[in-house]
């Protein structure tokens, strides 16, 4: 269920969540279990064309079998913070995306676009690297379906 942010006057535009989505650092990848537990786990990724992708070792880990199980899945994402201690509050700007995630159809263009966030100096030394861990690690890629965004500047 998504809900409307209460908070309008600080709700950003589509293509400011676009550039947040694009530029961060990093990301917290929210899932939940069999039980429902929730679990939220910070990861490097990559975003293009409305796809987030993360990578991570194949097959195992909590991340997988909870996207197996669930695979509707929430990723946030924190740009530029600035306390104001003067004003107990904080400048800040983030984007929370909502969308389902699945293994990559495309996991060396999921590797590329990473290392090309990443490391974009080292294109050759990228390529290398993925293609030695390629049978290794897994790609997930997440459609993203709905986001919000919010700042206060």
């Amino acid at each position: 269920m998504l809900y409307e942010m209460r908070r309008k006057d600080r709700q950003l535009d589509n293509t400011e969540a676009e550039r947040l989505l694009t530029t961060g650092e990093y990301g917290i990848l929210s899932t939940t279990d069999t039980d429902g537990c929730p679990y939220g786990v910070p990861l490097s990724y990559a975003y293009a064309d409305g796809i987030i992708y993360f990578h991570c070792a194949k097959d195992v880990g909590l991340k997988s079998e909870n996207i197996k199980h669930q695979p509707r899945v929430c990723f946030t994402v924190v740009g530029k913070t600035e306390i104001l201690p003067e004003k107990f509050s904080t400048k800040y700007e983030s984007v929370i995306a909502f969308g389902t995630a699945k293994k990559a159809d495309d996991k060396l263009t999921g590797l590329r676009l990473l290392q090309e966030k990443y490391s974009p100096a080292f294109p050759e030394k990228g390529l290398e690297h993925a293609k030695k861990d390629f049978d290794y690690v897994e790609v997930y890629e997440i459609t993203v379906e709905h986001v919000t965004a919010k700042g206060r500047r």
